[in-house]
């Protein structure tokens, strides 16, 4: 999710920015806060939101929510964009999750919770890409989210490369078990075979 910290200048005309308490948001704030952009994410305490995106980063979402979708067992369902609450002080949005099914609790549902996840995947975009890597990965391996994909364009190509995590539990940690290229062929957290070459986009 690419996005960018909350300032004091006007959002949109006549529209003033909350400035943050001294003990950062919470979550009650996120879901209450008036005039807050579509898609804000709540990280340490911190507002930030998201920026125009590229094609790339819209259609490759498309294309693994397709894939999943095709793949995931009962009991389980995919979603994108909905926020995901860590703790009191974090709730990012992956820009895809798979959740439980029996978390689904209605049309006007407007999060899930850490627990309700069996993998998140983010879509780098130039300007999160630290974010998403570094510290968003921390973040949901602390939260014990069991399977986390960080899915980035292929250098000098354009169809997306994805890495593919799972948590080690004994030090709350991901552990790299492949990185896919061409063909998104897994046996968790679920039997995956999703085909990411820029064919299977072009077809999108």
């Amino acid at each position: 999710m690419t996005a960018e910290p909350s300032s004091a200048h006007d959002f949109e005309p006549g529209i003033h920015l909350p400035v943050p308490p001294p003990e950062g948001f919470t979550v009650d704030d996120l879901f209450t806060l008036p005039h807050l952009p579509p898609h804000t994410e709540l990280i340490d305490g911190s507002l930030f939101f998201v920026s125009p995106q590229r094609d790339f980063h819209s259609i490759v979402i498309d294309l693994l929510v397709a894939g999943l979708r095709r793949a995931v067992p009962s009991g389980l369902k995919v979603r994108r964009e909905m926020t995901v609450v860590l703790d009191r002080h974090n709730a990012p949005e992956p820009d895809i999750s798979v959740v439980r099914a029996d978390a689904f609790t209605g049309r006007e549902q407007t999060r899930y919770h850490s627990e309700d996840l069996v993998l998140a995947v983010e879509v780098v975009s130039p300007d999160s890409e630290a974010r998403d890597r570094d510290y968003k990965s921390l973040k949901y391996a602390a939260a014990g989210i069991p399977h986390f994909w960080l899915v980035e364009m292929a250098e000098g190509n354009q169809h997306p490369v994805v890495r593919t995590f799972e948590l080690n539990p004994s030090n709350k940690a991901y552990e790299l078990t492949g990185i896919h290229h061409d063909k998104l062929e897994l046996s968790a957290p679920f039997d995956i075979d999703i085909d990411i070459t820029s064919g299977a986009l072009d077809e999108l």
